[in-house]
């Protein structure tokens, strides 16, 4: 495991960290397998959405804020319900295919941090796992 630092600057942001998670799983050099980004924090999550756009950041956390607004009817008292709430909707965890060296992600995709009680330090645990090639006889005979 590996662990991705990340530094967020306001309340609610997404941040983009294709390239950290990239640089990791080069230096590990797996060529197939899977990469479990797990984010242990209850304020934050992690998700893959477009990277190429930065409206797409901006509308998501404009229909966040609206369906689960800062000043809500919450019972817990610490003025972080509404991140609670949408780590919980957006999620800990992703896990991408690795192929030949690569995320397997889309043109458009990027994988963000998602934070909700900001400005933080932040952790992103990155679980790489390699599994075999596959042997090219097997593949031969399941062509029927």
């Amino acid at each position: 495991m590996e662990v991705l630092r990340v530094r967020s600057s306001r309340r609610n942001e997404w941040i983009d960290i294709t390239a950290q998670v990239r640089n990791i799983l080069s230096a590990k050099r797996i060529s197939n397998g899977f990469c479990v980004l797990f984010v242990p924090h209850t304020t934050a999550a992690i998700t893959i959405n477009e990277g190429a756009d930065p409206s797409v950041r901006h509308d998501v956390l404009e229909v966040l804020s609206r369906l689960v607004p800062h000043d809500g009817p919450y019972r817990h008292r610490e003025g972080n319900s509404d991140a609670h709430v949408k780590a919980t909707l957006v999620g800990a965890s992703v896990t991408l295919a690795v192929n030949g060296g690569r995320l397997a992600l889309g043109t458009w995709q990027a994988v963000f941090f998602c934070e909700f009680d900001g400005p933080r330090d932040r952790r992103v645990e990155v679980h790489l796992a390699e599994t075999p090639a596959p042997d090219p006889g097997c593949l031969a005979a399941n062509t029927t």
